[in-house]
């Protein structure tokens, strides 16, 4: 066994993806989904689903506090003017992930999708070229003139479609039927 075996995991592609500058973080942070303290129960595992059209869910986001949260919880009980602003913010991401105007905030998903797309294009381009290159560098045999007018004297000599019924007593050359 070589010494590279052993330091396989150890690569330069390990160390990102360990890091998370390659993976799914990096691509949850890309398109802006932001960590709360209780962003481990998201869906599909609660029952948790609030969206724009449907704002009230059947359970709130974080079914499980922490020490603080209890705590916060406890003092909401109380009069709501000796609550200060940020934990008035604090009890309602408690309640719900995300506001109507975080839910109405436009991703950045385009950017993915069009990058995507213009990326297979690309492929495609490279390859068409690379084809024409390498693969079929003259032009087929039945893209030449000659070839279209043996099928055209073909088709005429075979007399396809012949024309039938009512239609085949009308004379075109006169502009009238045929006597």
């Amino acid at each position: 066994m070589s010494k590279a075996m052993f330091f396989l995991p150890y690569s330069p592609w390990f160390t990102l993806v360990r890091r998370g500058a390659v993976g799914v973080q990096s691509i949850r942070h890309a398109h802006g989904s932001g960590d709360t303290a209780c962003s481990q129960k998201m869906p599909p595992y609660t029952n948790y689903h609030a969206e724009r059209n449907y704002p009230m869910p059947d359970e709130p986001f974080c079914s499980e506090p922490s020490p603080q949260q209890r705590a916060l919880k406890e003092k909401e009980k109380g009069p709501w003017q000796q609550l200060t602003d940020a934990e008035k913010v604090a009890l309602y991401r408690m309640q719900f992930h995300q506001t109507f105007a975080e839910m109405n905030r436009p991703s950045n998903e385009w950017k993915t999708v069009l990058g995507g797309v213009f990326f297979f294009f690309g492929f495609t381009g490279i390859l068409i070229c690379w084809q024409r290159l390498y693969v079929f560098p003259e032009k087929p045999i039945t893209l030449s003139e000659d070839w279209k007018s043996k099928q055209l004297q073909r088709v005429l000599d075979m007399k396809g479609n012949p024309i039938l019924g009512l239609a085949s007593q009308w004379d075109y050359s006169r502009n009238d039927w045929k006597k």
